[in-house]
């Protein structure tokens, strides 16, 4: 009976959109596939998100097309940042210290977008595809730190994959005492980072402060962007 109340106080937590402490081990799946509920807007005014099933339109192959949805496992919803221009980041309500995250995404020609490990720590996500040279705006660069080991990046409007395995930064008596940390960053099953230390965070993040947990947040204020299978496991 005492696991079973603690697995459901564990729940409960979950659910109530507090902290998932590090070494519950139990993936989340922050997007439920129907709604935006466990979801928090950055700005309600510019929010564009909506759930659905995107495509690259084919007449404009800068932007994203929602479609109707199909039937049985082509069912599966996504959140897309349906825009044009303008929008809002979305973040999770729940807060995660070290953690791997998985997320399935797709963008359209020339789009911006970014995956925020705790809100503050961006992996680019941008249309790099076909880049010789990249830089730390690139495709699966930890913005403004460090540039992709290789250019694993798509083409526009088909779907791509990160694996990010994360450390959250240690703090005693309110000190920083170690640096966050990717451990390692896979996209398309080709490794792009190992082992890069964070000196802070990055631009655009959600509150420029470090601190044990954060949520994880998906940028939308930049351009076009769905996104699916996101998976978070806390270590």
């Amino acid at each position: 009976m005492r696991h079973v109340l603690s697995l459901f106080v564990v729940l409960a937590l979950a659910a109530a959109g507090l902290t998932v402490r590090a070494g519950d081990g139990k993936t989340v799946n922050p997007f439920n596939g129907t709604d935006l509920k466990g979801w928090k807007i950055r700005n309600e005014k510019n929010n564009k998100w909506v759930v659905g099933q995107a495509v690259l339109d084919q007449k404009n192959p800068k932007l994203l097309q929602l479609q109707k949805p199909g039937a049985g496992a082509e069912a599966k919803m996504e959140m897309v940042n349906d825009t044009k221009g303008g929008g809002s980041d979305i973040y999770t309500e729940q807060k995660f210290g070290d953690c791997r995250i998985e997320a399935e995404l797709m963008i359209p020609q020339g789009s911006n977008s970014g995956i925020y490990v705790m809100g503050e720590y961006e992996v680019q996500v941008f249309d790099s595809f076909g880049k010789e040279k990249l830089g730390m705006g690139d495709m699966g660069a930890l913005y403004s730190a460090a540039a992709p080991k290789i250019n694993a990046c798509k083409k526009p409007g088909e779907w791509q994959k990160f694996v990010i395995d994360f450390q959250a930064p240690r703090f005693e008596d309110g000190k920083r005492v170690s640096k966050a940390k990717f451990l390692k960053v896979v996209l398309n099953d080709q490794v792009i980072h190992a082992n890069v230390e964070m000196n802070g965070p990055t631009p655009s993040c959600l509150t420029n402060k470090e601190a044990p947990t954060g949520p994880v947040m998906l940028q939308g204020d930049h351009g076009p962007v769905s996104f699916r299978n996101i998976r978070i496991t806390p270590k």
